[in-house]
C-alpha cells in the first residue's frame, strides 16, 4: 500500500505550488505515493492550468471520502483565491495560508491519517505578518508537537549537515553554544541516523566555531571551553564523535565524506558547502520530531515565481526521503 504524504502548500506567492505538482507528476513519485494537498483547491487548480500540468484535483472535506483513481486530493483550509495571489510578494494573505496547511498537515500526521509531511517553502515574513512568530518551521513544528529534541539536518548526495544553532543572528551563535546543547544535537542525531536512515554505526564530525577552530584559544575559547568538552561527554554515551575541525580546511579536503553526518555550528557554515555541492537535491529533515516532516532546502524564489521555470529537483528528493524514512521505521 503506498504511504499517505501530505503537503502544504508554502508561499502561494512564491514556487511552492509549483514544486510541489511538478514533483506528484514526476515518474519518481506519481507510482509510489498518495498524495494530499494542503492549503487551497482554488489556487492549486490555478498553478495547475497555468503550468498546464495533466492532474485530476478534487476538493474534499476529509481524507475517508472516497477518491477517484489517480485524482489528487486537496483540503482547502483557508479561503484564498487565485485573486489572493501577487507573485514574488509578501502578504498576510499568504502567510495565513501557508501557516494554516502547516497546522493541518500536522494534526493528520498525529492522528496518522497521513504517513508523513513534507512542507514547501515559506517566507518568514509572511508568516510573522500572519501571526505566526516562529524563526522557521522546524521551530514552530517542534513547539506544536512538543517535541523537545529537535535537529535540523540537511542532506544531500554530498554530505548530511546538522545545525547547533539555527535562525538566529550570527552574533548570537556563541552565546547560544552550550556543552549541553551539543550532546542533546549530536544524540539526536546519532539516533536519527540510526533510526531513520537505517546507519548502524553512525560516525559524526563536529566543526568548530573559530577560524583554524580556535587554534587553541588564541582565536576563541568556544573550542577549548564548550564543543571539546561535549565531543568528549558525547564519545562517553558511546556516540562515534570527532573534531572539532577547522571548517575551510574539512570542506576544501573533502573529509566529510569520511563521515556519516556533520554538526556545524551555525547555518551558514554547514549549509552553504551543502548546498554548493547539491542545491537542486538537497532536504530538510526535522530529527527528533514526532511525526516525519521533509521539506525541499531551498526558499520561496520570488524572483521566479510564475514563470514556470522552478526545479522541482529538492522538492522530490524531499518527498522520497519522506517514502524511505516511512519504510525504515517500519523494519
Amino acid at each position: 500500500m503506498k504511504p499517505t504524504i501530505a503537503i502544504t502548500i508554502g508561499d502561494f506567492n512564491g514556487i511552492g505550488p509549483e514544486v510541489t505538482l511538478k514533483s506528484i507528476v514526476s515518474p519518481k513519485i506519481k507510482k509510489n505515493i498518495q498524495p494530499v494537498l494542503i492549503g487551497s483547491f482554488d489556487i492549486f487548480q490555478y498553478y495547475v492550468k497555468l503550468f498546464k500540468l495533466n492532474i485530476e484535483l478534487i476538493a474534499v472535506d476529509k481524507l475517508s471520502a472516497k477518491i477517484k483513481n489517480g485524482a489528487v486530493p486537496v483540503l482547502t483550509v483557508h479561503p484564498a483565491t487565485s485573486k489572493s495571489i501577487q507573485l514574488g510578494k509578501i502578504s498576510p494573505d499568504s502567510g495565513v495560508c501557508a501557516g494554516m496547511a502547516i497546522e493541518h498537515a500536522l494534526k493528520l500526521c498525529l492522528a496518522k491519517e497521513v504517513d508523513a509531511m513534507v512542507t514547501a517553502p515559506v517566507s518568514k515574513e509572511a508568516l510573522h505578518l500572519a501571526g505566526y512568530n516562529f524563526p522557521g518551521q522546524t521551530e514552530m513544528l517542534a513547539m506544536l508537537t512538543r517535541s523537545e529534541r529537535v535537529t535540523m539536518m540537511l542532506l544531500a548526495k554530498s554530505m548530511r549537515v546538522a545545525l547547533a544553532t539555527v535562525h538566529i543572528p550570527l552574533k548570537k551563535v556563541s552565546e547560544n553554544l552550550f556543552v549541553d546543547r551539543i550532546i542533546e544535537k549530536l544524540e539526536t542525531v546519532n539516533s536519527s541516523l540510526k533510526n531513520d536512515l537505517g546507519i548502524k554505526t553512525p560516525s559524526i564530525a563536529i566543526l568548530g566555531l573559530n577560524p583554524h577552530a580556535g587554534e587553541n584559544g588564541a582565536i576563541g575559547t568556544e573550542e577549548n571551553d564548550v564543543i571539546i568538552p561535549a565531543i568528549k561527554k558525547a564519545k562517553e554515551k558511546g556516540i562515534d564523535a570527532s573534531g572539532p575541525f577547522p571548517a575551510d580546511g574539512f570542506f576544501a579536503s573533502k573529509a566529510y565524506k569520511n563521515y556519516d553526518a556533520i554538526l556545524a555550528m551555525y547555518h551558514d557554515q554547514g549549509l552553504i558547502p551543502l548546498k554548493m555541492t547539491g542545491f537542486d537535491e538537497g532536504v530538510n529533515f526535522s530529527a527528533g520530531l514526532k511525526i516525519i516532516r521533509t521539506s525541499p532546502d531551498h526558499g520561496t524564489a520570488f524572483d521566479i515565481a510564475g514563470k514556470k521555470i522552478a526545479n522541482p529537483g529538492s522538492m522530490i528528493s524531499a518527498i522520497q526521503l519522506a517514502v524511505s524514512i516511512i519504510e525504515q521505521r517500519k523494519k
